[in-house]
């Protein structure tokens, strides 16, 4: 008796998480930076931002990109949502009872986003063989990374100010990035461009 085999071809039918993820990483961005720039003090609007749209939104669709076999969606959203909700954790453990006397310095803090800009340089690097808008969000991000670090390493708030505006122009690419896809989807054509890498 001869044994045959099947190919069973299964078509992925399921939404596209990335733009939640960039609505989630970019919102956030957005109006941290605002803050960064100065023009108000930190609040817990940017902590609820942090905790939610950054974190678990962004998380969440870094599963959803997983699922995809996509491993640079899936790297980036977990990364970056994990981010949002340590850094929200660095900003409301010292105010706990059990946390005030772990309070992180500021060259703790430069360090931390030192290491989270050295990430990002890599993923920019990844970038360069996806969109020219990843592009431009991965590049602005690593400067930024690299300008809060600077800052917190120096004490300079105007580096840190400079950085804020960086982080706005970079929330934006990514609100931009969220945008197009979703209105590129719905029309079923380039409403809004996004370039593919050669």
């Amino acid at each position: 008796m001869e044994a045959t085999t099947t190919n069973i071809a299964i078509k992925d039918t399921t939404a596209n998480p990335a733009p939640l993820g960039l609505l989630g990483f970019g919102m956030t961005t957005i109006l941290l930076n605002i803050h960064n720039a100065g023009f108000f003090e930190l609040d817990s609007m940017i902590m609820g931002m942090g905790i939610f749209m950054g974190g678990i939104a962004q998380i969440f669709a870094g599963l959803q990109e997983w699922k995809k076999n996509n491993t640079f969606g899936a790297t980036a959203f977990t990364a970056y949502g994990s981010f949002w909700l340590s850094l929200v954790a660095l900003w409301l453990i010292p105010k706990t009872s059990f946390g005030a006397e772990y309070k992180s310095s500021e060259i703790a803090v430069g360090f931390y986003l030192l290491m989270w800009g050295l990430f990002t340089l890599f993923m920019f690097i990844g970038t360069l063989k996806i969109n020219i808008t990843l592009q431009i969000i991965f590049f602005s991000l690593t400067v930024l990374f690299f300008l809060l670090a600077a800052s917190d390493f120096t004490g300079n708030k105007s580096i840190r100010v400079f950085g804020g505006w960086v982080g706005i122009f970079c929330g934006l690419s990514a609100f931009y990035g969220c945008v197009a896809q979703v209105l590129n989807e719905v029309y079923g054509r380039t409403v809004l461009p996004i370039r593919r890498s050669a």
